[in-house]
């Protein structure tokens, strides 16, 4: 909780000064309390896109946008990609700190233990079109989970919500597998609970029954890491969705599904995908300047996907890895003369040589190298966003609990700007 305010702003209107606590987090901006602001000024504030509105107490993740960094409960996530895995950060995103020896044996069976889905789940995949896409199918099937687990939806009982949260996480993988094997065709393949988190996902989505399939591990590395990359960032807006649809008290399954709906959106969880699509567009190196001059001109809506991020006004500092994994997983499939992928080369070297990118700081991306990663390992760009929506679940779910928790917490109801009509009587039909 944050410390007593120990100063305050003073917002003088029509003549008279309302004092406004100020209150200092751990690191980062200090913040102005305007909760009281309507109740004795009878005003709102008004912030579209909330970009200058805190709107909780959190402890989880931080994000420093002009030095590029990003922190999971106070560790560099350069730190925990390299020295880390999945399953090690979901604890500490989901508890606070990192498990000793012992927790992360029993966190890590808990999860092991839960990765089958409900049997009569599949034949609700099955009622989905051949070419539905599979973010719509991990939309509804996550949201058909509180069907077929009653005894984990109560958010008023401790228990009940930490199997909830076990069963998320574990379980997810199988679904976002399934979505994609149902798209394609082919036989839905069972957890295999020998494997780790990363491999197993990867032999549910490209093993099936007729042939052996070996995860190499570079592969599941990487996977690994894109898990890790994506677990958490902040109050975006698929989280403060999520914080949003659980405000109202609805089920963990609920919510959670509310969080896959909002990263559905091309500017949010479909960037990725929009970033490959528009490497495919480009098509050839000696395409790139036609496209760079389009990107340059402000009357041409072309935009370069893949480039720049809205938080981060420095390197985004989880591209940095997903570059190291991009070589490492390039390399092992040796595919690096891919059309594909020597145009997202050659963009790269122009975006951290070229004046104008580096005067804007349009760095690449995490999305950038990821689209490239997940390409290269066979995944077709509709499951782009359903891996991310994996990856995003312990984020949702850490960020649902720690709102239950909170004694302060209230139903999120933003104000509005009312610029309609005002008040008129009613006419009769015959009348108007």
């Amino acid at each position: 909780m944050h410390d007593q305010s120990t100063e305050s702003a003073k917002l003088t209107l029509k003549g008279t000064t309302y004092d406004l606590p100020v209150y200092s987090g751990t690191i980062g901006p200090d913040v102005i309390d305007i909760g009281k602001l309507y109740a004795e000024a009878g005003v709102f504030t008004f912030d579209p896109g909330y970009t200058s509105t805190g709107s909780c107490e959190s402890s989880i993740t931080y994000i420093d946008g002009e030095k590029g960094e990003l922190l999971y409960r106070g560790y560099p996530i350069e730190q925990l990609a390299e020295k880390s895995h999945f399953l090690e950060v979901c604890y500490l995103l989901l508890y606070g700190e990192l498990p000793t020896a012992a927790q992360m044996e029993d966190f890590e069976t808990r999860v092991t233990n839960h990765t089958m889905l409900h049997e009569q789940l599949a034949y609700f995949f099955r009622g989905f079109r051949r070419d539905a896409h599979p973010m719509a199918v991990v939309c509804g099937a996550m949201g058909a989970m509180s069907a077929f687990y009653h005894d984990s939806t109560d958010i008023n009982d401790p228990w009940q919500r930490e199997v909830a949260t076990i069963r998320m996480i574990a379980k997810m993988p199988t679904l976002v597998s399934w979505a994609y094997k149902y798209s394609i065709g082919q036989p839905f393949v069972y957890p295999n609970n020998s494997l780790d988190y990363a491999s197993n996902f990867l032999n549910m989505c490209f093993s099936v029954p007729a042939a052996e399939y070996h995860v190499d591990p570079i592969l599941s590395r990487a996977m690994d890491r894109i898990f890790t990359l994506h677990a958490d960032h902040e109050q975006n807006a698929s989280t403060s969705t999520v914080r949003l649809a659980s405000s109202s008290g609805a089920n963990p399954f609920a919510c959670v599904a509310a969080g896959v709906a909002c990263l559905w959106g091309p500017a949010h969880g479909g960037a990725n995908e929009a970033c490959l699509r528009m490497l495919r567009e480009i098509g050839s190196v000696d395409r790139i300047p036609e496209y760079i001059k389009k990107a340059k001109d402000k009357d041409d809506p072309f935009r370069l996907m893949g480039f720049g991020h809205r938080v981060y006004k420095n390197f985004d500092p989880r591209a940095k890895v997903m570059k190291q994994s991009a070589d490492e997983v390039l390399g092992l499939l040796g595919i690096e003369n891919n059309p594909t992928l020597q145009v997202a080369k050659e963009l790269e070297r122009i975006a951290l040589e070229d004046e104008y990118f580096v005067e804007k700081k349009l760095y690449p991306n995490v999305d950038f190298y990821s689209g490239i990663i997940l390409d290269a390992m066979g995944f077709p760009t509709s499951m782009f966003t359903p891996i991310f929506a994996l990856a995003r679940t312990v984020g949702w779910i850490s960020q649902w609990k720690e709102m239950l928790e909170d004694p302060k917490a209230r139903i999120g109801r933003p104000r509005q700007l009312y610029t309609g009509a005002a008040f008129r009587d009613y006419t009769d039909v015959e009348n108007r």
